[in-house]
Protein backbone atom coordinates (compact mmCIF):
# COMPACT_ATOMS: atom_id res chain seq x y z
CA UNK A 1 0.00 0.00 0.00
CA UNK A 2 3.00 2.29 -0.23
CA UNK A 3 4.74 4.68 2.09
CA UNK A 4 1.95 7.02 3.06
CA UNK A 5 -0.42 4.55 4.67
CA UNK A 6 2.08 3.90 7.46
CA UNK A 7 1.65 7.45 8.69
CA UNK A 8 -1.58 6.63 10.44
CA UNK A 9 -0.44 3.39 12.05
CA UNK A 10 -3.49 1.31 12.82
CA UNK A 11 -6.13 3.68 11.49
CA UNK A 12 -8.65 2.00 9.21
CA UNK A 13 -11.08 2.98 6.50
CA UNK A 14 -11.25 6.36 4.87
CA UNK A 15 -9.18 8.04 7.56
CA UNK A 16 -6.17 5.97 6.53
CA UNK A 17 -6.54 7.27 3.01
CA UNK A 18 -7.03 10.81 4.19
CA UNK A 19 -3.92 10.64 6.35
CA UNK A 20 -1.95 8.81 3.69
CA UNK A 21 -2.40 11.43 1.01
CA UNK A 22 -3.15 14.45 3.14
CA UNK A 23 -1.38 17.23 1.28
CA UNK A 24 0.51 14.44 -0.47
CA UNK A 25 1.71 13.63 -3.94
CA UNK A 26 2.15 9.87 -4.38
CA UNK A 27 0.05 8.87 -7.41
CA UNK A 28 0.62 5.15 -6.80
CA UNK A 29 -1.50 5.30 -3.68
CA UNK A 30 -4.57 6.44 -5.57
CA UNK A 31 -5.31 3.41 -7.69
CA UNK A 32 -7.02 0.54 -5.90
CA UNK A 33 -7.18 2.25 -2.52
CA UNK A 34 -10.00 4.64 -3.17
CA UNK A 35 -13.60 4.26 -4.15
CA UNK A 36 -16.79 6.17 -4.57
CA UNK A 37 -18.33 7.81 -7.57
CA UNK A 38 -16.79 10.27 -9.91
CA UNK A 39 -17.73 13.85 -10.47
CA UNK A 40 -17.60 16.08 -13.47
CA UNK A 41 -14.47 18.18 -13.07
CA UNK A 42 -14.61 21.93 -12.86
CA UNK A 43 -11.77 23.62 -14.70
CA UNK A 44 -9.40 25.96 -12.92
CA UNK A 45 -10.85 29.34 -12.12
CA UNK A 46 -14.40 28.49 -13.13
CA UNK A 47 -16.27 27.38 -10.03
CA UNK A 48 -19.89 28.51 -10.50
CA UNK A 49 -20.70 32.09 -9.52
CA UNK A 50 -17.19 32.92 -8.36
CA UNK A 51 -16.31 36.37 -9.59
CA UNK A 52 -15.53 38.64 -6.64
CA UNK A 53 -13.51 38.74 -3.47
CA UNK A 54 -16.78 38.63 -1.55
CA UNK A 55 -17.55 35.29 -3.20
CA UNK A 56 -14.19 33.98 -2.04
CA UNK A 57 -14.91 35.19 1.49
CA UNK A 58 -18.29 33.45 1.53
CA UNK A 59 -17.70 30.14 -0.28
CA UNK A 60 -14.94 27.57 0.00
CA UNK A 61 -15.04 26.62 -3.69
CA UNK A 62 -14.68 30.28 -4.61
CA UNK A 63 -11.82 30.66 -2.14
CA UNK A 64 -10.07 27.72 -3.80
CA UNK A 65 -10.64 29.32 -7.20
CA UNK A 66 -9.37 32.70 -6.07
CA UNK A 67 -6.30 31.17 -4.49
CA UNK A 68 -5.58 29.18 -7.65
CA UNK A 69 -5.84 32.31 -9.78
CA UNK A 70 -3.48 34.11 -7.41
CA UNK A 71 -0.95 31.25 -7.57
CA UNK A 72 -1.13 31.14 -11.35
CA UNK A 73 -0.50 34.87 -11.50
CA UNK A 74 2.34 34.85 -8.97
CA UNK A 75 4.52 31.90 -9.96
CA UNK A 76 5.22 32.71 -13.64
CA UNK A 77 6.68 36.12 -12.88
CA UNK A 78 8.56 34.88 -9.84
CA UNK A 79 10.19 31.96 -11.67
CA UNK A 80 10.99 34.11 -14.68
CA UNK A 81 13.76 35.82 -12.73
CA UNK A 82 15.43 32.39 -12.57
CA UNK A 83 14.79 31.77 -16.29
CA UNK A 84 12.29 29.05 -15.47
CA UNK A 85 9.02 28.84 -17.40
CA UNK A 86 5.86 28.08 -15.47
CA UNK A 87 3.49 25.69 -17.26
CA UNK A 88 0.13 26.41 -15.70
CA UNK A 89 -1.36 23.33 -14.01
CA UNK A 90 -5.01 22.40 -14.18
CA UNK A 91 -7.21 22.49 -11.09
CA UNK A 92 -10.26 20.32 -10.49
CA UNK A 93 -12.82 20.94 -7.75
CA UNK A 94 -14.83 17.79 -7.14
CA UNK A 95 -17.25 16.09 -4.78
CA UNK A 96 -17.37 12.42 -3.77
CA UNK A 97 -14.89 11.18 -6.34
CA UNK A 98 -12.89 12.00 -9.43
CA UNK A 99 -11.05 10.24 -12.25
CA UNK A 100 -7.44 11.33 -12.68
CA UNK A 101 -4.42 10.28 -14.70
CA UNK A 102 -3.12 8.84 -11.42
CA UNK A 103 -6.24 6.73 -10.85
CA UNK A 104 -9.69 7.11 -9.34
CA UNK A 105 -9.79 9.05 -6.08
CA UNK A 106 -12.56 9.42 -3.53
CA UNK A 107 -13.10 12.36 -1.21
CA UNK A 108 -11.38 10.34 1.53
CA UNK A 109 -8.05 11.02 -0.16
CA UNK A 110 -8.08 14.73 0.58
CA UNK A 111 -6.41 17.29 -1.68
CA UNK A 112 -3.59 16.04 -3.89
CA UNK A 113 -1.44 16.86 -6.88
CA UNK A 114 -1.12 14.37 -9.72
CA UNK A 115 2.13 14.90 -11.65
CA UNK A 116 0.98 12.66 -14.50
CA UNK A 117 -1.71 15.12 -15.60
CA UNK A 118 -0.16 18.12 -13.77
CA UNK A 119 -3.44 18.75 -12.01
CA UNK A 120 -4.32 19.69 -8.43
CA UNK A 121 -7.53 18.18 -7.06
CA UNK A 122 -9.64 19.63 -4.25
CA UNK A 123 -12.86 18.55 -2.56
CA UNK A 124 -14.24 21.53 -0.60
CA UNK A 125 -15.59 19.11 2.01
CA UNK A 126 -12.03 18.34 3.05
CA UNK A 127 -11.73 21.65 4.84
CA UNK A 128 -14.50 20.63 7.24
CA UNK A 129 -12.53 17.45 7.95
CA UNK A 130 -9.40 19.51 8.54
CA UNK A 131 -11.18 21.38 11.33
CA UNK A 132 -13.43 18.67 12.79
CA UNK A 133 -11.08 15.69 12.59
CA UNK A 134 -7.64 17.23 12.73
CA UNK A 135 -8.29 20.28 14.89
CA UNK A 136 -7.12 22.96 12.49
CA UNK A 137 -8.32 26.51 12.49
CA UNK A 138 -11.04 27.15 9.94
CA UNK A 139 -9.67 30.55 8.96
CA UNK A 140 -9.23 31.53 5.30
CA UNK A 141 -5.44 31.34 5.24
CA UNK A 142 -5.60 27.82 6.70
CA UNK A 143 -7.53 26.78 3.60
CA UNK A 144 -5.40 28.83 1.23
CA UNK A 145 -2.29 27.23 2.71
CA UNK A 146 -3.57 23.82 1.61
CA UNK A 147 -4.11 25.02 -1.96
CA UNK A 148 -0.72 26.74 -2.07
CA UNK A 149 0.96 23.60 -0.73
CA UNK A 150 -0.39 21.49 -3.58
CA UNK A 151 0.82 24.09 -6.07
CA UNK A 152 4.16 23.83 -4.31
CA UNK A 153 4.29 20.24 -5.54
CA UNK A 154 3.71 21.52 -9.05
CA UNK A 155 6.67 23.87 -8.68
CA UNK A 156 8.74 20.90 -7.52
CA UNK A 157 7.59 19.00 -10.58
CA UNK A 158 8.67 21.89 -12.81
CA UNK A 159 12.06 22.15 -11.07
CA UNK A 160 12.66 18.39 -11.08
CA UNK A 161 12.58 17.79 -7.33
CA UNK A 162 9.31 15.92 -6.98
CA UNK A 163 10.60 12.40 -7.61
CA UNK A 164 12.94 12.58 -4.61
CA UNK A 165 9.96 11.73 -2.43
CA UNK A 166 9.70 8.31 -4.04
CA UNK A 167 13.42 7.60 -4.04
CA UNK A 168 13.58 8.02 -0.25
CA UNK A 169 10.01 7.43 0.93
CA UNK A 170 10.01 7.65 4.73
CA UNK A 171 11.89 8.62 7.86
CA UNK A 172 12.51 11.90 9.71
CA UNK A 173 15.23 13.06 7.28
CA UNK A 174 13.83 11.34 4.19
CA UNK A 175 13.33 12.73 0.72
CA UNK A 176 9.59 12.43 1.24
CA UNK A 177 9.68 14.66 4.32
CA UNK A 178 12.00 17.14 2.61
CA UNK A 179 9.61 17.26 -0.36
CA UNK A 180 6.61 18.05 1.83
CA UNK A 181 8.44 20.65 3.90
CA UNK A 182 9.64 22.37 0.75
CA UNK A 183 6.05 22.57 -0.51
CA UNK A 184 5.12 24.13 2.84
CA UNK A 185 7.90 26.67 2.37
CA UNK A 186 6.67 27.47 -1.14
CA UNK A 187 3.19 28.04 0.30
CA UNK A 188 4.63 30.54 2.76
CA UNK A 189 6.56 32.25 -0.01
CA UNK A 190 3.35 32.71 -1.99
CA UNK A 191 1.54 34.10 1.07
CA UNK A 192 4.29 36.67 1.54
CA UNK A 193 4.10 37.99 -2.01
CA UNK A 194 0.34 37.64 -2.48
CA UNK A 195 -0.28 39.89 0.50
CA UNK A 196 2.37 42.49 -0.24
CA UNK A 197 2.84 42.81 -4.01
CA UNK A 198 0.24 44.06 -6.52
CA UNK A 199 -1.47 41.67 -8.88
CA UNK A 200 -2.59 42.37 -12.46
CA UNK A 201 -5.22 44.85 -11.27
CA UNK A 202 -2.69 46.76 -9.18
CA UNK A 203 -3.94 45.38 -5.88
CA UNK A 204 -2.47 42.49 -3.84
CA UNK A 205 -4.45 39.26 -4.09
CA UNK A 206 -4.67 39.05 -0.31
CA UNK A 207 -5.40 41.80 2.14
CA UNK A 208 -2.46 42.50 4.48
CA UNK A 209 -2.07 39.45 6.68
CA UNK A 210 -2.68 39.79 10.38
CA UNK A 211 -1.05 37.67 13.06
CA UNK A 212 -4.35 35.79 13.32
CA UNK A 213 -4.19 34.97 9.61
CA UNK A 214 -0.69 33.56 10.06
CA UNK A 215 -1.84 31.64 13.13
CA UNK A 216 -4.59 30.09 11.02
CA UNK A 217 -2.09 28.86 8.44
CA UNK A 218 0.28 27.61 11.12
CA UNK A 219 -2.62 25.80 12.76
CA UNK A 220 -3.34 23.92 9.53
CA UNK A 221 0.35 23.07 9.10
CA UNK A 222 0.48 21.77 12.66
CA UNK A 223 -2.72 19.75 12.28
CA UNK A 224 -1.20 17.63 9.51
CA UNK A 225 2.16 16.95 11.14
CA UNK A 226 3.14 13.29 11.21
CA UNK A 227 3.77 13.29 14.95
CA UNK A 228 0.39 14.79 15.76
CA UNK A 229 -1.48 12.39 13.49
CA UNK A 230 0.46 9.37 14.77
CA UNK A 231 -0.08 10.24 18.42
CA UNK A 232 -3.80 10.78 17.90
CA UNK A 233 -4.09 7.51 15.98
CA UNK A 234 -1.82 5.18 17.96
CA UNK A 235 -0.80 6.99 21.12
CA UNK A 236 2.85 7.10 20.13
CA UNK A 237 5.16 8.85 17.69
CA UNK A 238 7.27 6.82 15.23
CA UNK A 239 9.66 9.12 13.34
CA UNK A 240 10.94 6.24 11.22
CA UNK A 241 7.54 6.18 9.51
CA UNK A 242 7.29 9.90 8.84
CA UNK A 243 6.50 11.03 5.31
CA UNK A 244 5.46 14.66 5.78
CA UNK A 245 7.35 16.01 8.78
CA UNK A 246 6.42 16.97 12.32
CA UNK A 247 3.97 19.70 13.24
CA UNK A 248 6.83 21.94 14.35
CA UNK A 249 8.75 21.37 11.13
CA UNK A 250 5.75 22.08 8.94
CA UNK A 251 5.05 25.32 10.77
CA UNK A 252 8.69 26.38 10.71
CA UNK A 253 9.19 25.82 6.98
CA UNK A 254 5.94 27.57 6.07
CA UNK A 255 7.00 30.53 8.16
CA UNK A 256 10.49 30.50 6.68
CA UNK A 257 8.99 30.88 3.21
CA UNK A 258 6.72 33.65 4.46
CA UNK A 259 9.42 35.48 6.36
CA UNK A 260 12.04 35.43 3.60
CA UNK A 261 9.94 35.41 0.43
CA UNK A 262 12.96 33.72 -1.15
CA UNK A 263 12.76 30.38 -2.94
CA UNK A 264 16.44 29.80 -2.27
CA UNK A 265 15.67 29.63 1.44
CA UNK A 266 13.31 26.71 0.75
CA UNK A 267 16.01 24.22 -0.22
CA UNK A 268 15.12 21.51 2.25
CA UNK A 269 17.21 19.00 0.31
CA UNK A 270 20.38 20.90 1.15
CA UNK A 271 19.40 21.57 4.76
CA UNK A 272 21.66 19.64 7.19
CA UNK A 273 18.74 19.31 9.58
CA UNK A 274 15.03 19.86 9.22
Amino acid sequence: MGRGVKVGGGIGGGLVLLVALLLGIDPNLLGGLTGGGTAEPQAQGTAPACSTGADADARVDCRITGTVNSLNAFWPAYLQQYNVKYPQPETVIFEEGVNTACGTASSAVGPFYCPTDTTAYFDPGFFTELVDRFGSSGGPLAQEYVVAHEFGHHIQNVLGNLDQAQQDPQGPESGAVRTELQADCYAGLWAKHASSQPGPDGQPFLEPLTQQDLNDALSAASAVGDDRIQEAATGRVSPEAWTHGSSEQRQRWFYKGYETGDINQCDTFAAPSL
